[in-house]
């Protein structure tokens, strides 16, 4: 596959996904975008969640921002105006029905119909909220969206940064006291890798655009809490969950988000500006990336996890493992020049379309088995949005640039 096979294939294919999601996703007997899409394409009523909303607002709004910032795109303008609308769908959904008005931040997830669900504060789906809303405001300059971004930022940083031992406290109780559903942590490791990833991610986005010393703070610490914890001054791998003092207590290894976070790290790094952490994170991102590299299997696809305390392996091939697999090996063949990570970034885009894609009816399964047979039939649910799949989509096309 040459370089430039290479970007037309992920550029066609980023268009095909938000093609997708403008044809089939738009919920419009209850607003917003309907909550899961089964493998016929039906639309089918089910609760709406945070993470999925603030992902579909990400991804239009970062198709606005992607074409008007790309001169060689400039003939994709006139999807610009769709794209805007749906962004404002987005937006006004996630404004109307996830915010809590009488608590503050928002509900992790809505029914059908946009009825808050009683249920745990989840600061990974606060991320998102932030996400989304920054980007929206990156694209458009729509000030309400950055009002809301700061909004939510200042409700992570007010009831989940540990001023003590630092780093974020993965959930609280509806009325932001204490609880013991944490939705992704296990019992009382309140502190996670996967909500501090994110949460990396939404404090960077949000600093594009909100230069203020609080949201760099907040960046800062973040990064350095996965540098130092997370990841580790000498480990390779990122450990899944802490105590509040920062004990790790599980050795799996999650190959999808070591590979991710072997980039996200760095563009966050990037985005603070700070020298002396791009130097050692180029360094890190790239020894990451190296050991995720065990993950990868014979077909090219990558595991989803392995337990180094029990042996036990989850071989499930994922979408979003798999994207990222495709970004993460071409942030290392960029910071190394070694030709067998583009190797391994296209061995993975051709997995994706060999087995993940669904080439008639659009987007992409969930997953397959070790030998290929699709488990994830959905082509959205409240987990599944068009993220890390047209996201990587855009990065390699930019990086390829």
């Amino acid at each position: 596959m040459t370089l430039s096979n290479f970007k037309s294939e992920v550029l066609e294919e980023f268009f095909h996904i938000l093609d997708y999601w403008h044809k089939y996703a738009i919920d419009e007997k209850n607003g917003g975008f309907i909550g899961t899409i089964d493998d016929q394409n039906t639309q089918k009523e089910s609760i709406k969640s945070v993470v999925v909303n603030g992902r579909i607002l990400w991804t239009f709004s970062t198709a606005i921002q992607f074409i008007n910032s790309t001169p060689a795109l400039f003939p994709y303008k006139n999807r610009i105006k769709d794209y805007e609308k749906l962004s404002k769908r987005a937006f006004d959904y996630l404004v109307k029905y996830f915010w809590d008005t009488k608590n503050g931040g928002v509900h992790w997830n809505v029914s059908a119909t946009g009825v808050a669900i009683a249920g745990p504060k989840v600061i990974y789906g606060h991320s998102f909220f932030v996400y989304g809303m920054s980007e929206y405001y990156r694209a458009t300059g729509h000030k309400p969206a950055l009002e809301w971004a700061q909004k939510c930022f200042n409700e992570i940083a007010k009831h989940a940064y540990d001023p003590i031992k630092g780093g974020y406290i993965e959930g609280f109780a509806m009325d932001w006291g204490p609880t013991d559903d944490y939705v992704l942590s296990k019992g009382d490791l309140r502190k996670s890798m996967n909500t501090h990833l994110h949460l990396l991610e939404c404090f960077a986005n949000l600093y594009r655009v909100d230069k203020s010393e609080n949201v760099r703070f907040h960046l800062k610490h973040c990064l350095e809490m996965m540098v130092e914890h997370i990841i580790g001054h000498d480990h390779t791998r990122m450990t899944l969950f802490f105590t509040d003092d920062w004990e790790a207590k599980t050795k799996a290894i999650s190959y999808g988000h070591d590979i991710e976070a072997s980039w996200l790290v760095l563009e966050s790094a990037e985005i603070l500006g700070d020298e002396e952490l791009i130097e050692y994170c180029k360094k890190k991102c790239l020894e990451i990336a190296r050991d995720a590299a065990e993950g990868l299997q014979s077909d090219n696809g990558m595991i989803y996890e392995f337990d180094q305390e029990d042996g036990h392996s989850n071989n499930s091939r994922d979408w979003w493992v798999m994207a990222e697999a495709m970004v993460g090996f071409y942030n290392a063949y960029q910071l190394s020049g070694k030709a067998h990570y583009l190797q391994k970034a296209e061995n993975s885009w051709q997995f994706i379309k060999d087995y993940l894609i669904d080439h008639q009816g659009g987007e992409w399964w969930g997953g397959v088995t070790a030998d290929h047979k699709i488990t994830g039939k959905t082509k959205a649910n409240p987990w599944k949005g068009p993220y890390h799949n047209a996201r990587a989509c855009m990065e390699i096309y930019k990086r390829i640039g």
